[in-house]
């Protein structure tokens, strides 16, 4: 019989440097989660990865085992990632912070496929386009 979810925990943990520290060692805590067993998986899973912020869903079962589900990046993190900028504009529509040409947003795209809600590769783009445009980045 398949054991029954409890709780789903969904936080954000520096990949590969993921430490019980909080805000993570009190939010799987509270879940009952081992959090020393925890970070070592996820710092193992996602050593490949160090500098991104990595999305994570925990699902946490009655007899406090888990499972985690890694997702991508964020979108914005990726856009300011290929810019090599720290943060977005405070005023997207006057003050704009650089340009994303084609090539960049379709790779941000691809990379982020299997956690956007598009079905194919343009939808992607235009998804991750309006991403840029709010955070001050023209499209090219």
């Amino acid at each position: 019989m398949a054991k029954k979810i409890v709780k789903k925990v969904k936080v954000i943990a520096p990949a590969g440097k993921a430490t019980p520290a909080p805000p993570l060692g009190p939010t799987l805590g509270q879940a009952g989660v081992n959090i020393g067993d925890f970070t070592k998986k996820f710092n193992d899973a996602t050593k490949g990865m160090i500098g991104d912020m990595i999305p994570v869903v925990i699902s946490v079962y009655e007899d406090r085992t888990y499972d985690f589900v890694l997702k991508t990046p964020p979108t914005s993190s990726l856009i300011l990632k290929a810019l090599k900028k720290e943060k977005g504009s405070g005023k997207p529509n006057t003050n704009k912070i650089g340009t994303l040409t084609k090539a960049q947003v379709k790779e941000i795209a691809e990379k982020k496929l299997v956690d956007l809600n598009a079905g194919d590769i343009d939808a992607a783009m235009k998804i991750v386009a309006g991403s840029a445009r709010s955070m001050g980045v023209d499209v090219k």
